[in-house]
């Protein structure tokens, strides 16, 4: 098998349209996307869009040997991540260094800037999200003391091998050698918040099976909350701007089949546009199953994404070096 992160999102997009084409048999039930219309389209189905009815994922067993204290770190390394990429991208500017010591090896971040807004609202979401998110870090940190881990290295450049390059490369949205500029313009920059916010939602739901402290389990419920929010702010403005701009809507599906890919190999993720509605326009702002449940990602599948990846690392994507924390490897594909 290719360890090439690319290849194999590619390879297993086929997989997945055939997955989703057997579910049904027996269940019943602007600027971006032009380079890749022919990978979307073997990426998806009838329109790419997500498979409402899907059983979201069990809530994960607690792990013996994994404490509050290491999914709280966990949690910490996803929250650096968003907190620089929206404190670029809203601010010009990262986090202090204040807010990034701890244990662990300390790294820099690569990449990141001011977008150029020209929608007032959007300018104004972003700088709401990136405070919440820079409360989060700072939550997370004065929780756990001494324990908090520092901030990994991390990559939201825009270069033609950086993370987010690689990402649109991998949904097909940019071609060979291509760099995909999320701070570019207002589209870009949902697209690359997108990437984050669903992760980041069905992470925390998956961390609720391996928090024992209630004090903990209440902190986690509320951030995972605020994440909710945000994503559903992100995929509600996407949606509106798509109607007017299909691509964008071809676009975020494009990622939600390739975020699907990485994280194993039941169908999870779900992208902006329903279907089975008899409208190619109909909305799916909030990706649950048939009871209005949203679903979960384990640790594992969560790195996955992260990393770019769907085998076993412990390093790539976003995070160069890796996470910090003894949580830090992503699952084996087909897990």
């Amino acid at each position: 098998m290719t360890n090439d992160p690319i290849l194999q999102v590619l390879e297993a997009c086929e997989q997945r349209r055939n997955a989703r084409r057997d579910f049904i048999r027996y269940a019943g039930t602007a600027a971006v996307a032009t380079a890749g219309a022919s990978l979307l389209a073997a990426c998806s189905d009838s329109g790419g869009g997500p498979i409402n009815g899907a059983t979201p994922t069990p809530t994960p067993t607690a792990t013996t040997g994994v404490t509050d204290a290491d999914v709280f770190n966990f949690a910490l390394n996803l929250e650096y991540l968003e907190a620089q990429f929206y404190a670029f991208a809203a601010n010009g500017s990262g986090l202090p260094n204040s807010s990034l010591t701890g244990t662990g090896t300390q790294g820099a971040v690569t990449g990141g800037r001011q977008v150029t807004f020209s929608d007032p609202l959007v300018a104004r979401y972003a700088r709401e999200i990136a405070a919440d998110e820079l409360a989060h870090v700072n939550f997370l940190r004065a929780t756990l003391g001494s324990a908090a881990v520092a901030q990994p290295a991390i990559d939201i450049g825009v270069t033609a091998t950086s993370a987010f390059s690689n990402a649109a490369r991998a949904a097909g949205l940019i071609g060979t050698g291509a760099a995909f500029d999320v701070y570019a313009n207002d589209e870009n920059f949902l697209l690359g918040a997108y990437i984050f916010e669903d992760v980041g939602v069905t992470a925390y739901k998956g961390a609720v099976g391996f928090i024992s402290n209630k004090t903990f389990l209440e902190a986690a419920a509320g951030i995972h909350a605020a994440e909710a929010y945000h994503a559903g702010l992100v995929r509600t403005v996407l949606y509106r701007k798509g109607v007017a701009t299909p691509a964008l809507l071809d676009a975020a599906d494009a990622i939600s089949n390739a975020r699907d890919s990485l994280d194993g190999s039941t169908d999870l993720d779900q992208g902006i546009r329903a279907t089975g509605s008899g409208s190619t326009l109909a909305s799916n702002i909030v990706p649950t199953d048939n009871s209005g449940i949203a679903f979960s990602r384990t640790p594992g599948q969560v790195l996955n994404i992260v990393y770019l990846n769907r085998t076993a690392q412990t390093a790539g994507g976003f995070f160069p070096n890796g996470v910090n924390g003894t949580i830090r490897q992503s699952a084996a594909s087909g897990t």
